[in-house]
């Protein structure tokens, strides 16, 4: 629990601070496109960890028989199945959520310099929907397609780690 707690606080504190000083120089459609590669990434986060948690060993263990690239790696990835979720999907996946909403509002001030009060409002209201919707949405599509496509998910997690030179065993 503490591991996870200091791992969380190290990567929001870096996160936040890349995302504020970076975000708040850029013109603002430049802003944009962080909070959506911001928002991106949580999503594509927590399609992995749900994919490590879903998928079945069985078919690994049957590739690695076979030494099939990246098996023996996607087993690893799923016998720290509860671990490697919990940091995809609750760390990388709150944090990504945490920081979009705090760059949202560096936007937010970049746009309403000019604008009245209510227009204010409105204008934080809708940088704060839209980016909840995206990321709620796009969270739920990669659920749905994580739970469809879990063994070919964790096979090219298990292939990209064995590009990378990490070892299954």
């Amino acid at each position: 629990m503490l591991k996870i707690f200091a791992v969380t606080l190290l990567l929001a504190a870096a996160f936040s601070v890349a995302a504020e000083f970076i975000i708040g120089e850029l013109p603002l459609y430049a802003a944009v496109i962080i909070i959506a590669l911001i928002v991106a990434v949580g999503i594509i986060f927590d399609i992995m960890g749900i994919a490590v948690a879903m998928a079945d060993k069985a078919p690994f263990f049957a590739m690695a028989s076979k030494k099939i690239r990246g098996s023996l790696q996607s087993l690893k990835l799923l016998q720290k199945a509860k671990e490697f979720s919990n940091f995809c999907c609750d760390v990388v996946g709150d944090i990504t959520g945490i920081v979009s909403g705090a760059a949202g509002a560096t936007i937010v001030v970049k746009i309403i310099v000019d604008a009245d009060s209510v227009e204010k409002k409105w204008i934080a209201i809708a940088v704060s929907a839209v980016i909840a919707a995206v990321t709620v949405a796009g969270k739920a599509l990669g659920k749905h397609f994580a739970l469809k496509k879990d063994k070919e998910i964790v096979l090219f997690m298990g292939k990209a780690l064995n590009i990378l030179g990490i070892k299954g065993s």
